[in-house]
């Protein structure tokens, strides 16, 4: 991963009207507090030196998964060409935190930015023969135009914002 790619993304997230925010894994549940609007809910992050803290509702009943705002996730890739970002299904239900909440916070370490589609689908390969084969690739909030003009939110969240750990 190069600092070309993490310039790439961020001009990426730019071009979607994404925000993000660059911070240490010491700092991340002080830029959490900034970004995220209650009642927040989130899957753990799969790094341990990374929790969530402890105002994040980690094991929400369906009920308050409806009822979230934010849905916090890490993030198994990003691929800076496009700004998007690999959301990877787990049996805890990574998924619908990710969908639900009018905002999605995404989770990931700088080192998980590639470059490209190539470095992507090399990416998926490793990760599908070792059994996680079920992902979702997210870019920008999410918007339809089925119906006439461009409505976002329709689908997913409204608005996403991406937490990048530097190392």
């Amino acid at each position: 991963m190069s600092s070309g790619s993490v310039s790439t993304f961020e001009d990426s997230l730019d071009r979607l009207e994404v925000g993000w925010t660059h911070t240490s894994p010491s700092e991340l549940a002080a830029v959490l507090r900034e970004v995220c609007t209650d009642p927040v809910v989130g899957v753990e992050l799969s790094s341990e030196t990374t929790p969530l803290p402890s105002w994040v509702n980690t094991n929400p009943t369906p009920a308050e998964l409806r009822a979230a705002n934010t849905g916090i996730t890490g993030v198994g890739l990003a691929i800076a060409d496009y700004g998007s970002v690999v959301v990877q299904s787990t049996p805890a239900g990574t998924e619908p935190v990710s969908l639900f909440g009018d905002r999605h916070v995404a989770v990931l370490h700088e080192s998980d930015i590639v470059p490209g589609m190539p470095e992507a689908f090399e990416w998926f390969g490793e990760e599908f023969r070792t059994g996680h084969d079920s992902a979702i690739i997210a870019t920008g909030p999410s918007a339809t135009a089925d119906m006439g003009a461009l409505v976002t939110g329709a689908h997913g969240p409204k608005d996403v914002h991406v937490v990048i750990l530097d190392e």
